[in-house]
């Protein structure tokens, strides 16, 4: 993902307006994340409209009052405005955990161009390796709110166990088709295996330990014969 960035300077939407110029800085914002390119303009009548609602959806997954750990998400408002003041005027309707490229920067068109952007607003949601997940984000984000997000992890093969909306935790047991990557990552013994493991050992599963334990297996001591 920072190799869409590398060489550029990508800057807080915070009261500070503090910068990421560098490219650890960019890494590590951008890594292992699903991208959110965000194409508006102050004066796009619709974009005004969906801003707040866009908001809304970025902060239901990364505010910790919505959740319990900040969903791995980042917001890039790519401006398309007229001036350089319409830019910051639009700029306080976004949350302020958002990132934007400076109104000098030519690289906002070049990213206009790259990503084929025809009507505003767009949003254009990339994988962490720079594919394109979804061309057009805008109708999934106002239907399914922030329900869309678990789509997107799932199709980008991100692995957080431990993201979870407040109002899903007793949803835990719930499964989905990317279990078998979540098994994978985190080395959780299938079924199959521990079956096959009792079989070979002809004991229980915690194998010799039963035998230190219990002095042996159904009242015997290693060499077969009872208990003294």
């Amino acid at each position: 993902m920072a190799d869409l960035f590398v060489d550029r300077v990508l800057v807080k939407n915070n009261k500070d307006q503090d910068e990421l110029d560098t490219e650890r800085e960019i890494t590590m914002r951008l890594q292992n994340r699903i991208l959110m390119l965000f194409f508006a303009s102050a004066a796009c009548e619709s974009c005004q409209q969906f801003a707040p609602m866009l908001t809304d959806f970025f902060k239901r997954l990364t505010d910790e009052f919505y959740v319990d750990r900040a969903a791995q998400l980042v917001l890039l408002y790519i401006s398309l405005d007229q001036s350089e003041e319409q830019q910051e005027s639009f700029l306080k309707e976004l949350p302020k955990k958002c990132l934007f490229l400076a109104y000098e920067d030519p690289y906002r068109r070049e990213l206009e161009a790259m990503f084929d952007v025809e009507e505003l607003p767009t949003v254009v949601v990339l994988r962490p390796d720079c594919s394109i997940l979804i061309p057009n984000a805008v109708e999934e984000i106002l239907r399914l709110g922030p329900d869309c997000y678990r789509n997107w992890q799932e199709a980008a093969e991100l692995i957080d166990r431990n993201f979870m909306i407040n109002e899903d935790f007793e949803e835990k047991s719930m499964r989905s088709f990317s279990d078998p990557v979540r098994r994978l990552k985190y080395k959780v013994e299938d079924d199959k295996k521990k079956k096959k493991k009792k079989k070979r050992r002809g004991w229980g599963e915690d194998g010799d330990e039963n035998v230190e334990e219990d002095g042996g297996v159904d009242g015997k001591d290693e060499r077969g014969g009872g208990s003294p």
